[in-house]
């Protein structure tokens, strides 16, 4: 597909929360239309800053940022507005137009097609699963045709029908696309560009290709700094050497030592200023508290047939060491059928008493959200320990200022690194996952599966991320969908 005009263009662009604390400096960046582009960089360096901008919600605190006149912008978010969950599916869409839409109808129904969802009007948009939420969201984006098309993680809580239909749609789209995903393999099949956020320097840099070329231009490219470097470092070092020795001398040799001290201090303001690649979480293991009974016993589950809800009878047994994959699509049931296990509220699903469960929600809606990061790691120990909560934090890139912000300040990314800073110190006897690579980025997960297959308590997992569970040894698959 030909590229046209420039439809955006950042220039020079700063912005900062705190003073101390730049998301962006002087960043540049230009987007064609009909370009298709996605934006990577390190959980917490600014992505969905970027997207802030660009809708306007955001000003920049230095720079400029230019728009094409007339540009309409539309975004997909990662997750529903709070108060838009009771709205019904019509109350939803009405929301996307700022006066009354006459064919509105016509219009729900082309995007709820694109996005391969069926949705009955007056149902609230609460009563629909993670993936079907997604869909809902990515559709809300499309009825506003827009010329610029943000997509905030759309993978998230898609099953693969769901993943294989976007992909479709987005290379067939015929405007502007910018993609925020840690999705390789999906942002692969589509992307014709890259704009890397680089997390230490706070700069954006455009590289044009497909999305596995970029990360080898990014490696090669900080490879050939690192040589650079190395090299200018030696001379430096051996200038030095010479001007110790120059300097003791007296006379025209200690002004020639003058002289070449200027010339070592200028080499080391030409160094170049490395990339630093996004950082990945170190291995780390879970331990889980002893427990000799079954953990769990499910003898039925609800599932949703024909959008209602139906009892099923099952037999599983969850031990120490047994893990359990549930799957089946989209809006079957699997994120309620976890909610009411963890919740005590599944009647078919019994949790023994006196056990330590971990329970990862899709939506980090279980976090204390007002609450300090600190606060939040050690309400789950048996004995609070100042200095095991800022290391265990440190090692989830959530350094020292980190520790002391509110949990509803951190990146959906990070908030998934707290959750399981927080297992490691709880050390759960029984871990229930939904979901618990959304928002993570690629580097992390390999770390995460190595942490999962090696826990020793028991596990029930929801996960519609293939290679990530291909990574741990599941026990037993329980598919809802075949019930």
């Amino acid at each position: 597909m030909e590229h046209g005009e420039v439809i955006l263009r950042f220039q020079d662009v700063s912005f900062h929360y705190e003073h101390k604390k730049p998301i962006l400096t002087e960043a540049g960046f230009s987007v064609r239309e009909n370009a298709k582009l996605t934006i990577v960089g390190q959980n917490g360096a600014g992505k969905s800053t970027i997207f802030k901008l660009i809708m306007g919600e955001m000003k920049p605190t230095g720079g400029e940022m230019h728009m094409k006149r007339g540009t309409t912008i539309g975004i997909a978010k990662q997750i529903v507005p709070h108060q838009d969950m009771e709205k019904t599916v019509l109350e939803f869409f009405e929301g996307a137009f700022s006066g009354k839409k006459y064919d509105i109808e016509r219009h729900i129904a082309r995007v709820l097609d694109a996005v391969h969802l069926h949705a009955p009007r007056d149902k609230k948009v609460t009563a629909f699963s993670g993936g079907q939420k997604a869909r809902l969201l990515l559709a809300f984006a499309l009825i506003q045709e827009p010329d610029i098309l943000l997509l905030d993680e759309p993978t998230n809580n898609l099953d693969a029908q769901g993943i294989e239909h976007l992909t479709k749609f987005l290379i067939e789209y015929d405007k502007t696309c910018i993609v925020i995903s840690h999705d390789a393999a999906f942002l692969n099949c589509f992307t014709h560009g890259v704009l890397y956020l680089d997390n230490f320097a706070h700069k954006v840099q455009q590289y044009v290709g497909n999305y596995f070329d970029v990360v080898e231009q990014i490696q090669a490219q900080i490879e050939r700094e690192q040589r650079q470097n190395a090299r200018m470092q030696k001379d430096i070092i051996d200038q030095k050497e010479k001007i110790n020795f120059f300097s003791h001398k007296g006379g025209k040799m200690r002004k020639l030592a003058s002289k070449m001290r200027d010339a070592v201090e200028e080499a080391e303001e030409n160094k170049v200023d490395v990339r630093q690649e996004d950082k990945t979480i170190p291995p780390f293991t879970i331990d889980s508290t002893e427990y000799s009974k079954p953990l769990v016993q499910i003898t039925s589950v609800t599932v949703m047939k024909n959008h209602k809800p139906t009892k099923k009878n099952v037999h599983v047994t969850v031990r120490k060491r047994h893990r359990v994959l549930i799957t089946g699509p989209n809006g079957i049931g699997k994120s309620s059928l976890l909610e009411a296990m963890a919740s005590g509220k599944e009647k078919g699903a019994i949790i023994s008493a006196g056990m330590k469960v971990g329970y990862y929600r899709q939506d980090f809606s279980g976090l204390p959200m007002e609450k300090t990061v600190y606060d939040t790691l050690a309400e789950v120990m048996e004995k609070p320990n100042h200095q095991l909560v800022f290391s265990t934090a440190a090692r989830f890139l959530l350094p020292g200022e980190k520790v002391q912000t509110k949990v509803g300040s951190l990146s959906e990314g990070q908030k998934g690194l707290l959750c399981f800073a927080r297992f490691l110190l709880q050390k759960p006897t029984l871990l229930i996952l939904d979901e618990p690579t959304n928002h993570i980025n690629f580097r992390h997960i390999p770390v995460i599966a190595q942490a999962l297959n090696e826990y020793k308590g028991g596990m029930i997992l929801v996960s519609h991320d293939h290679e990530f569970v291909s990574q741990i040894v599941m026990n037993e698959e329980l598919d809802l969908g075949a019930l």
